[in-house]
């Protein structure tokens, strides 16, 4: 298969963002791309690094004005197209939702994130509430996409889910970047640990993974932080963690990426961790901590 990375630094007019994906996706479509995947919460800058209640007049609901422009990006040039969007889905309650069009423009399903970070610059637990839908992963023309968002991408645990719900392949919008304080050997170590644990996802389910980060410096608007250097580095590994593409730290790009879909099948035989798991074994993985002499 096919497969478009799209990583690019937003402006802060959404329908000028809009226009310009929009052309991004076609030059996708023109060399090839089957299934095109964009950044995390692409229309707009990223809004997360102040806590501002007048920031939600960004959302969008679903269905609205974004996905019908999508939808037909989607149908226009006969991709599978994954998005990120800011979820309007009631007043007072909004998520970050990836919504996924199939080639005729439908939509093919939808992902709520379901880790919602806290930190200084990423204060996304006042705009969004933890997703509902679960770890479920999404049929399309091209495959079973078992796409998540951005922190999602640490928690081995919905990888693995998507990999027990069938899932082909796993998909992650993201928009992470470097904390201007840390030394240049601390961001090295955060970009490379980021990148590490989901080609370990992929090696522990034996599923390619598709990641998309966004690009460029963004700052933070209440100047109590240095702003955010987004790290780029948008990559796609195989089911062994190859690494099959890696993006620039610093520059836009869209690339096409070939993807052996068969060969995932092989892997699981070569190495069955499917099958020598020790389910039985496996109840306080639901626990938050085990305790001393708790069982």
């Amino acid at each position: 298969m096919k497969i478009a990375v799209i990583q690019y630094a937003p402006t802060t007019d959404a329908q000028e963002n809009r226009r310009r994906l929009g052309e991004k996706i076609g030059e996708a479509a023109a060399k090839g791309a089957e299934l095109v995947v964009l950044q995390e919460l692409h229309d707009t800058p990223y809004f997360c690094q102040t806590e501002n209640v007048d920031l939600f007049n960004l959302a969008t609901p679903i269905p609205g004005e974004a996905t019908a422009y999508y939808s037909e990006a989607a149908r226009r040039h006969h991709v599978v197209l994954v998005t990120s969007l800011f979820e309007k889905r009631a007043a007072g309650l909004y998520h970050n939702t990836a919504v996924v069009f199939e080639k005729d423009g439908s939509v093919a399903g939808q992902y709520r994130k379901m880790h919602i970070p806290d930190d200084p610059a990423y204060y996304e637990k006042f705009y969004f509430t933890p997703g509902d839908i679960g770890f479920r992963p999404i049929d399309t023309s091209v495959g079973r996409l078992g796409v998540q968002v951005c922190w999602d991408q640490w928690y081995p645990e919905g990888a693995r889910l998507m990999a027990l719900a069938g899932a082909d392949i796993l998909i992650y919008p993201t928009a992470i970047g470097y904390a201007a304080e840390d030394t240049p050997e601390e961001q090295a170590r955060q970009r490379q640990a980021w990148q590490l644990v989901q080609r370990g996802h992929a090696v522990a389910n034996g599923l390619p993974v598709v990641t998309v980060n966004r690009t460029g410096f963004e700052p933070d608007p209440s100047g109590q932080t240095a702003g955010i250097r987004f790290w780029g580095t948008s990559f796609v590994c195989g089911p062994q963690g190859e690494l099959l593409y890696e993006a620039p730290q610093d520059e836009e790009t869209v690339e096409i990426v070939e993807v052996d879909m068969q060969r995932s099948e092989q892997v699981r035989r070569w190495w069955p961790f499917l099958r020598d798991r020790r389910i039985e074994n496996y109840g306080n993985l639901t626990c938050r901590f085990i305790d001393e002499g708790e069982e």
